[in-house]
């Protein structure tokens, strides 16, 4: 062989060993690429998969049994009458009907209605630390009270059918303020059961409970003061 057909063979060779070697780097860089735009539909899946939703409406199951009985009359009325009051008054001489008028998962709204007095409405909500009880007290122009959205939130458990709500701290500032310095160890309670729902109230010397009979529905009021139908 030649000195000439020598050189030709290495630098054939030495193509050959390129070619091979860009062909690697080639598939070595696809391979790269497949598996970055991989991991990209990977991370895309995984975000699309993330739930999206508010925060869980988180209860006890006694207040969730309460909650409900109360919350399976909405959209009816019923009478009651006043079996306890030992300082009685002359402004709870006429017809109490109550009136499941509102509900979702988290609030009941329930207006007392005194006679033609559409002045009271009972909001009863879940609060993810027990179940909180306001007074709404508005004015028959709709504008509110001086004293409003007073009431209390739970302290315990309670049971499937009883809840006490002792006052909380915005209704004692608020009872300060407007010399109702009685008022500062209120407890709210209520019951249901199945032929009667009652709100009470208590404190050192006064006892005031309403019993309404669940038995005999009547026709729903119109909304209360503040509210519409």
């Amino acid at each position: 062989m030649t000195f000439t057909s020598k050189k030709a063979s290495h630098s054939i060779m030495l193509i050959s060993l390129l070619s091979l070697a860009s062909l690697a780097w080639s598939c070595a860089y696809a391979n790269s690429g497949t598996t970055s735009n991989s991991g990209n539909a990977d991370k895309k899946l995984a975000m699309n998969s993330r739930q999206i939703s508010a925060a869980p409406l988180v209860s006890i199951p006694t207040q969730d049994a309460f909650f409900a009985s109360i919350r399976a009359h909405c959209g009816k009325a019923y009478e009651g009458k006043v079996v306890i009051d030992n300082q009685p008054s002359p402004a709870f001489d006429a017809r109490l009907v109550m009136h499941v008028r509102r509900c979702n998962d988290a609030q009941l709204q329930i207006p007392f209605h005194v006679g033609n007095n559409a002045s009271r409405t009972w909001i009863l909500t879940k609060t993810g630390s027990g179940m909180n009880l306001k007074h709404d007290h508005r004015h028959a122009d709709g504008s509110h009270d001086a004293v409003t959205m007073y009431g209390g939130h739970t302290l315990d458990a309670g049971y499937d059918q009883i809840q006490s709500f002792p006052v909380d701290e915005y209704s004692k500032q608020m009872f300060a303020q407007e010399g109702l310095a009685q008022s500062l160890t209120n407890i709210w309670q209520m019951y249901i059961y199945e032929d009667v729902f009652t709100y009470r109230l208590v404190r050192e010397g006064r006892e005031f409970r309403v019993d309404f009979d669940l038995t005999q529905p009547i026709t729903p009021p119109a909304a209360p003061w503040g509210y519409e139908d």
